[in-house]
């Protein structure tokens, strides 16, 4: 394997571990190419909504397993929470060791204002009785990225290029199209009031970086995307911040078990477990 890469900060969000539509074997051939300073995991790591299904193979064990690797050799992380991992909410401001729970962080490069929160602030659909009908909508994104995949199998054992059918969905949906634009127009206008250079944020799937300027000022938005279709990240390093895409013929993509693990991810996740990990008490 090729030496890591050393990187002041990668951002990382929407993995949803737990769910079939996870790319966790390239997830793993990432982490394993790259040494950064500092991790932020920007929401929707950890599926919680998926947790009654038992669905837990040992490819997403192996995020989790590179996750604690990169603490123990002195990496930070950030794990900011989102709307499917929002059972940690209850440990926001948790610290141990190199890891921090929050629900949104602020950092300064360079005298330079950086905004990082999940996004799910501005989704209704996530709050109150529409959240039931969110998780449904979930189950039913899960199986039509797992058809998807199928198609694309075919698909390219004729020689065609892969498509994606929730894309061509959402592209077609009018309201899917306003949502996201208003949801990035709502974290741009939030963070020139705030006077930040950059918000960067995660949520929607949809990878983004852009300069908006407006009459009340200019601020650079960032969307880490996701590990479900786009499998999109950002790094930043040597003041530059970069939009980066998983590409196959760059890593080498692990052997990873196959078989499913049945795992309790409240008693994985509970801080005990992790603090143990950090090798500290609490």
């Amino acid at each position: 394997m090729s030496e890591k890469r050393n990187l002041e900060i990668v951002v990382l969000s929407d993995i949803h571990l737990a769910t079939y539509g996870c790319h966790a074997r390239e997830l793993v051939a990432y982490l394993k190419s790259v040494s950064p300073k500092l991790l932020i995991l920007n929401g929707d790591i950890i599926d919680g909504w998926a947790f009654s299904r038992k669905y837990f193979p040992n490819s997403h064990m192996a995020v989790l397993s590179e996750f604690f690797r990169m603490m123990k050799n002195g990496t930070d992380i950030i794990y900011i929470t989102g709307n499917h991992d929002e059972f940690l909410r209850k440990y926001s401001d948790l610290r141990m060791g190199n890891l921090f729970l929050t629900d949104k962080y602020l950092l300064e490069i360079n005298g330079v204002k950086h905004w990082f929160f999940h996004g799910d602030i501005f989704d209704h659909t996530t709050k109150g009785g529409a959240k039931f009908i969110a998780k449904i909508g979930g189950i039913g994104y899960d199986w039509l990225i797992l058809v998807n995949r199928a198609i694309n199998f075919f698909l390219e054992s004729l020689g065609q290029k892969k498509v994606s059918l929730s894309k061509k969905i959402k592209n077609s949906v009018k309201n899917a199209i306003k949502f996201i634009g208003d949801f990035e127009e709502k974290a741009i206008e939030l963070a020139i009031e705030n006077h930040y250079e950059y918000v960067i944020c995660g949520h929607i799937h949809q990878p983004a970086d852009r300069v908006v300027t407006t009459e009340k000022g200019s601020v650079r938005y960032l969307n880490s995307g996701d590990w479900i279709e786009n499998l999109s990240f950002l790094e930043y390093n040597e003041g530059v911040w970069k939009l980066e895409f998983f590409d196959a013929a760059k890593y080498e993509v692990p052997e990873i078990e196959a078989n499913d693990t049945s795992v309790n991810m409240e008693e994985l996740i509970h801080p005990n477990v992790f603090a143990a990990f950090v090798g500290q008490k609490i």
